[in-house]
């Protein structure tokens, strides 16, 4: 997901560097301006991705009422959260179309969170409107309308909640769209990625710490625990989180209490739980990785986000989305004619939607305004067979040949329906190879034992080289030989580092 801007006008080096450490740390991105001549020249400040403009007292004096003529100018004007020890400046009074917030000096990170978070319903709309909310997943198949269903039925309620689902299907936005509609709207919504963080740090960051705690803590420091007071925090990537601070959080979700690294006072909080992770956490737990009664107190709301390619219904309301996401930052509205979209719509999408997003920011950068043939697509979006959900045949531009696997793509639906129950046998022939490769091992093990995941990858390996050989490098024929299909193969020389 983009990070959301927020603008900081400051002249002043110290003061600026100062307020985007403290916006980093709330996984916000900090646009540094000096003065009105950067904004009128800025794009960043004309997005839907801006919450807000941040900025001294003294500094909206002294740009007075040309920094909200500036402001008025934007597609919808951005909040002013104005900081000082004594109220809003008097141009406040007289600018009502514009919305105010004060930051008392000096500023807390709790209290900075506090008031992005207002500002960004007020940037956004209202959370109990309908129709504005600005974190809520596209799609209306039936696999995303299930989504909806239970987003709106648990949000009101505080209970916990564990999002499971590949990586890039928008579990963060979902989280966000929980917030948005429960009743902890108006307090922070704080992230965290649980696989980013070192383990060493990670308990600081959660819960805070003491100066002097340990080596470096120059400060006391506050936890997401404590910015996120009263709202909810989102733990990404839960799977990811090491044993021992497993056990630190169950203690916390059991007893909503914490303590600061180096202090033995308690503290109590408010605080509403969204967790998720691409991982299988069932089988993370028979491996030992995940803790079991964790697993159970985050597991109270499970919600499954879809991959992609099972919601493909969803693919021309998603393109449409993005596409008017880049265009307001970027004016590069772009469009799709018919061959394009099967083509999209035969791809797999290992990404997911992010993998989509990227791939159409890209195209914008190319193509910008323009008509987007599939011609114009990426080589690997391109040479892909299969019949998309539109059930017409690909036509290529006349500016560019098509590719072979264009042309393959083109044949007739009998010709499809006899390659798919090839493949469909070739799955079969690969499950009797494993079972092959099974018999011809010794299964007589060795006294000091053995590393069983080493030992069947270097067979794996062998009868790749050994396939490869015999089909002069060509990975075709290789995968012939060993009754795989060809993309199967090409996975496990990616996944070994082999080459053909």
């Amino acid at each position: 997901m983009v990070e959301a801007k927020v603008i900081v006008i400051e002249p002043s080096d110290l003061e600026a560097s100062a307020l985007q450490a403290l916006l980093h740390f709330l996984d916000l991105e900090p646009v540094r301006i000096r003065d009105l001549a950067e904004l009128r020249s800025s794009a960043h400040c004309n997005t839907s991705d801006c919450i807000a403009v941040i900025a001294r007292r003294e500094t909206v004096t002294a740009l007075g009422a040309e920094l909200v003529t500036q402001l008025r100018a934007l597609r919808q004007p951005l909040p002013i959260i104005c900081i000082s020890a004594d109220g809003l400046p008097k141009i406040a009074e007289t600018s009502t179309d514009v919305a105010w917030f004060h930051l008392e000096t000096p500023v807390k990170q709790r209290r900075l969170s506090a008031v992005l978070n207002q500002a960004q319903n007020v940037r956004s709309g209202h959370p109990t409107q309908p129709g504005t909310h600005r974190f809520r997943p596209s799609g209306a198949s039936k696999a995303m309308r299930a989504v909806h269903r239970l987003i709106e039925q648990v949000a009101p309620f505080d209970t916990n909640v564990l999002i499971l689902g590949e990586s890039g299907t928008g579990k963060e936005m979902v989280a966000r769209h929980i917030h948005e509609l429960s009743g902890r709207a108006a307090h922070p919504f704080v992230p965290v990625n649980c696989g980013a963080i070192p383990a060493d740090l990670l308990e600081s960051e959660l819960f805070g710490h003491e100066k002097g705690a340990f080596t470096g803590a120059l400060s006391t420091r506050l936890g997401r625990f404590e910015f996120a007071e009263g709202g909810t925090l989102f733990l990404d990537e839960i799977g990811d989180m090491s044993l021992q601070m497993q056990v630190k959080l169950l203690r916390v979700l059991q007893e909503r209490s914490f303590e600061r690294v180096g202090s033995n006072k308690t503290i109590r909080c408010n605080v509403r739980i969204i967790a998720a992770t691409h991982r299988d956490l069932d089988a993370a737990i028979i491996a030992g990785r995940f803790r079991e009664d964790l697993y159970y107190r985050l597991n109270v709301f499970p919600l499954q986000m879809p991959p992609l390619r099972e919601r493909l219904d969803d693919l021309p309301v998603l393109i449409e989305h993005l596409v008017q996401r880049q265009s307001h930052s970027a004016g590069r509205a772009i469009q799709f004619d018919q061959s394009a979209m099967n083509c999209l719509a035969r791809n797999r999408w290992p990404g997911n939607v992010r993998e989509l997003a990227n791939l159409l920011e890209r195209l914008a950068i190319l193509f910008p305004a323009q008509t987007i043939t599939a011609a114009d697509l990426p080589d690997r979006y391109r040479n892909v067979a299969g019949v998309g959900w539109l059930g017409s045949e690909v036509r290529i531009d006349a500016r560019s040949e098509p590719t072979a696997a264009v042309a393959q793509a083109q044949e007739p639906e009998t010709d499809v329906q006899e390659r798919e129950s090839v493949e469909e046998r070739d799955a079969v022939q690969e499950r009797e190879s494993d079972a092959v490769v099974y018999e011809m091992m010794d299964t007589e093990l060795p006294r000091g034992g053995i590393d069983l995941k080493d030992h069947m990858s270097a067979i794996e390996i062998g009868l790749i080289r050994k396939a490869l050989e015999e089909a002069d490098g060509t990975v075709a024929g290789a995968a012939r030989l060993l009754r795989i299909r060809r993309t199967t193969l090409v996975e496990k020389l990616r996944k070994y580092r082999l080459s053909a």
